[in-house]
């Protein structure tokens, strides 16, 4: 266990100053086409929409980001394919989109037998859940830049342009429902790698919580995929949904400069308690890295909320507010 207290910067990720480089790279990009491909949302939101007629067409792409190093690491390959999907399809579900078709993109430093095949099987599986086709991709070899591999993806969906959810109608009073996330899902794993190298502990290891299951096997659990978000959209009235992913309880800035007041949050799964206590992370550190068992949440009037609970198997975990993010007593955000 270290000895100092580690945040999401010290391993390498200022989430500031990437801030910061986002806005550098795009504030030279002011051109804009316009009628039918026409763009229909601004730079920033989780997917990007462009007008498509009756419909808009929503696109976005990512990562499974440092991850892949720990399935290096396990000699597993075989789920980060479901991370690349989810990463994608729930940025697509965040802004009401239904996905239909992905493209993916995978660096190598160099061939090995069986590599890919691994990789092909988790993409297919996380394409099946997404009930989406993959048409298509790119893989490049790299060993002058590449150490290892780098797996990522471009999803497109669709979704009527009277049925878009950016976060506009939420408002004070609104109920915050939560869904379950698997784990650590894919984000925060250069703070999470610096953690297990700092400590007694290897991937190898047994939980200390579970001795069943190695820490690189609970790693590598794959992202979850909230495909049950877009049913309750079709039978209630949603004013706003947010996929917890980098920078954690942050994102939530995305959608409404409203307050998020979590009153009573899903309980963290072990990892992050045991993550927490090997690398001596605040509370609040935690949550602005990691989803904290929470992958997924859903804005919804008041009236709504018990019957999406029930749709989803979700929770009710707090209320919008004025302004700020909180955690029981914990200030996130001011």
């Amino acid at each position: 266990m270290t000895n100092k207290e580690q945040t999401y910067a010290s391993s390498g990720v200022d989430i500031r100053m990437e801030e910061d480089t986002i806005k550098s790279l795009t504030k030279t990009m002011t051109f804009k086409r316009e009628g039918f491909g026409a763009p229909l949302t601004e730079i920033g939101h989780y997917a990007g929409l462009i007008d498509f007629g009756e419909f808009a067409i929503a696109m976005t792409t990512d990562g499974v980001g440092s991850k892949v190093l720990i399935a290096n690491d396990m000699g597993k390959w075989n789920t980060v394919g479901i991370d690349c999907i989810a990463m994608n399809v729930n940025d697509l579900i965040a802004i009401g989109a239904e996905p239909v078709a992905f493209v993916d993109y995978l660096a190598l430093e160099k061939h090995k037998p069986g590599f890919a095949a691994e990789i092909g099987e988790g993409l297919a599986k996380g394409a099946e859940i997404s009930r989406m086709s993959i048409v298509g991709g790119e893989t490049a070899t790299l060993p002058d830049i590449i150490k290892g591999f780098d797996l990522a993806g471009t999803c497109i969906g669709f979704v009527k342009k009277d049925q878009v959810l950016t976060g506009e109608k939420i408002k004070e009073g609104d109920v915050i429902i939560g869904l379950k996330s698997t784990g650590v899902h894919s984000n925060g794993y250069s703070l999470v790698r610096k953690i297990i190298k700092e400590s007694p502990y290897d991937y190898q290891d047994y939980c200390p919580y579970n001795s069943k299951k190695t820490i690189g096997d609970e790693l590598l659990t794959p992202t979850a995929i909230y495909m049950e978000v877009l049913d309750v959209i079709k039978k209630y009235e949603v004013h706003g949904l947010a996929h917890i992913t980098g920078s954690g309880l942050l994102k939530l800035h995305r959608i409404t400069k409203l307050g998020f007041d979590f009153t009573d949050p899903i309980e963290p799964p072990e990892i992050f308690k045991f993550l927490q206590e090997q690398g001596k992370v605040s509370d609040a550190e935690m949550y602005k890295t990691f989803n904290m068992g929470m992958g997924f949440i859903i804005i919804v009037p008041e009236e709504e909320a018990q019957y999406v609970v029930g749709m989803t198997g979700g929770k009710i975990v707090g209320k919008i507010v004025k302004s700020g993010i909180k955690v029981k007593d914990l200030v996130i955000d001011e």
